[in-house]
């Protein structure tokens, strides 16, 4: 428990109805968590205004609100607080009731349309066997130590990323790293966070239902960057036609990698094949198990980050050769009798599914074919259908349009939007097959011994979502169990 007072510090407030010297007992953006002595963030959200339930809050025992507007009717027994934004109160909020916790560990995040988990999972497996204990906050997964918390979203809410955070100090735990989401920026749910370092990957199409424009998914990720201390570094990749202008304005110190230019962290692959990468890092020649120039860029990244924090250059570069990035990306399984290939993969927004299909081009020999199993989300982004549905089209000896998350949306109007923008080559080259599970099974049945069925779009996923129910489905799963029913 903490006093209310205490924990305001660096919150733009407008007015206060009450006692600054109320005892909180705890933090909370959801009203049904509500207790005796908590404070309530009314937040305005995209699905829901928290404010709508301050009088729920306070029936279930709230003794502050924090707020954007001050309610109608007020309790006496209750301290309101009115500020400019609720998410940015909350973010600064959490870090002192946490006590600042990204003060007592080095936190380092990472931001980009593709690779952030790749970056943040690998950078947390080479800190651990680097003789560390580290803590991760990504997509797949949470880890403090070895203890894992699954996720919820890319970027948790700013409570429970500082929650998490203090675990991890007590824990014992000497770095964290983090993927940094668009949303979680302009939500202001790192507010308060102080980073050691940032990296960017790349930026292409992608989040256009939120941020509406893509100038303004760029302003969002530059923030990020824009927000680092003196004492940080800043780490961008010179190859994107952006990974400059990230950089521009941030006091943090600058360094870029490459694999066609000249820079501080430079690399050239020298082999690419299913036995992975053979590249040279800084004129060091070094096989790493991981596969893709998509994945020379991601190791790049993290060697970057591993030097500016201090770790031995060829240390560093001992252990990444060992290994393996995260969960769906990118794993491959090869039937035992037929040795036709199949490969998972996250890959959702057109870059994304380029840079896999151009890989496997660059891996398959001259007379194996490659299916693309491929779907788009529901309630999302509605201009990248077509253009998904091209690029399996464009890379690929016949493309399966199916399912992904459909959320609220019906799955045929999804695949029928996907459909509409394709050329008359693409049409004589695809199906459609809206139930994902016979989509996977019909590729199988399609391919012949050598093939390659890439299934993208959901890759460490083990759902899909219906009308609002999360029904279990593991795109691993469905085409290990393909393999065992047809490879007889």
């Amino acid at each position: 428990m903490v006093i209310l007072q205490d924990i305001l510090y660096q919150v733009k407030i407008r007015s206060v109805n009450g006692n600054l010297q109320a005892v909180v007992k705890d933090l909370q953006i959801d009203s049904r968590k509500v207790s005796e002595g908590s404070c309530f963030i009314a937040i305005k959200g995209l699905q829901a205004n928290g404010h709508a339930f301050i009088e729920k809050a306070v029936s279930l025992g709230a003794s502050v609100v924090i707020c954007e507007e001050i309610p109608a009717h007020l309790s006496e027994t209750v301290t309101y607080i009115v500020v400019e934004n609720s998410s940015e109160a909350a973010g600064w909020m959490a870090n002192h009731f946490y006590g600042q916790p990204s003060r007592q560990l080095r936190l380092v995040g990472v931001t980009g349309t593709n690779g952030k988990t790749t970056v943040a999972t690998l950078l947390y497996k080479l800190f651990t066997m680097l003789g560390y204990d580290c803590g991760l906050l990504s997509t797949v997964q949470n880890k403090i130590g070895a203890r894992i918390i699954e996720a919820t979203h890319t970027t948790p809410d700013a409570v429970s990323i500082n929650g998490l955070l203090k675990q991890m100090v007590d824990a014992g735990c000497r770095f964290a790293f983090m993927e940094v989401s668009s949303h979680a920026i302009h939500q202001h749910r790192i507010a308060g966070l102080e980073f050691a370092g940032g990296i960017f990957t790349n930026i292409t199409h992608d989040h256009l239902d939120y941020h509406k424009t893509f100038d303004e998914y760029i302003r969002v990720k530059k923030l990020f960057f824009d927000e680092l201390p003196a004492s940080a570094f800043a780490i961008s990749n010179m190859d994107d036609k952006r990974g400059a202008v990230m950089l521009q304005n941030t006091e943090a110190l600058k360094y870029f990698y490459s694999l066609r230019s000249v820079a501080a962290i430079k690399g050239k692959i020298l082999e690419n094949g299913l036995t992975g990468l053979v590249m040279t890092v800084n004129d060091k020649e070094v096989h790493f198990r991981m596969i893709g120039e998509f994945n020379a860029y991601n190791l790049l990244a993290v060697y970057g980050a591993a030097i500016s924090l201090g770790e031995e250059s060829g240390e560093v570069l001992r252990c990444l050769s060992i290994l393996n990035g995260a969960e769906g990306r990118f794993e491959y399984i090869v039937s035992p009798k037929e040795k036709i290939i199949g490969i998972v993969d996250y890959a959702h927004t057109p870059d994304a599914l380029v840079n896999v299909l151009k890989t496997i081009q660059q891996l398959r020999k001259a007379d194996e074919r490659v299916f693309t199993v491929v779907g788009c989300g529901g309630d999302r982004d509605k201009t990248k259908r077509p253009v998904m549905a091209q690029v399996a089209c464009d890379f690929s000896d016949k493309a399966i349009f199916t399912s992904d998350n459909p959320r609220s949306e019906e799955p045929d109007q999804i695949l029928k939007d996907m459909e509409s923008g394709l050329n008359s080559a693409a049409k004589r080259k695809y199906l459609a097959i809206a139930d994902r599970r016979e989509a996977i099974k019909t590729a199988y049945s399609l391919a012949a011994p050598g093939d390659i069925i890439l299934i993208a779009g959901k890759g460490h996923e083990k759902y899909q979502e219906i009308k609002g129910v999360k029904h279990h489905f593991d795109d691993k799963e469905e085409i290990t169990n393909v393999i065992t029913l047809l490879d007889k």
